[in-house]
């Protein structure tokens, strides 16, 4: 089942979605959900980690650069909830995209709802 949580900070809409099994695999599913947060006038989308895809943190796949750039296309935000150590500790290149990322303003790589909630977009 999946489940669309609006949070409306002052600076930003954020769709955070959730649900029981795997809600982005794809650049395809990505514009799926892209679409459903354009409905709720969403500009950032924030997905837990263990609704992604495992190969999108596998930077080799292809699926973290398809996806980014599919958000960056329709430009929206995107945050990633959770505790990706377990991916972290066998990349650098992975390392290296979360620190950049987090530096910015359009992706980030959140430990909790409130992280992201108080991130100041």
């Amino acid at each position: 089942m999946l489940h669309l949580q609006i949070h409306k900070i002052p600076t930003a809409v954020v769709a955070e979605f959730r649900a029981d099994h795997v809600l982005l695999a794809s650049a395809a599913d990505a514009r799926d959900l892209l679409m459903q947060a354009r409905g709720e006038r969403a500009d950032v989308i924030a997905l837990h980690v263990e609704n992604i895809a495992p190969e999108f943190f596998d930077l080799r796949t292809g699926v973290a650069g398809a996806v980014l750039q599919k958000f960056q296309n329709y430009r929206c935000r995107f945050a990633i909830i959770g505790d990706i150590s377990n991916y972290t500790s066998k990349s650098e290149a992975l390392r290296a995209l979360v620190r950049e990322s987090n530096r910015g303003k359009d992706v980030w790589f959140v430990p909790t709802v409130d992280a992201m909630l108080n991130h100041g977009w």
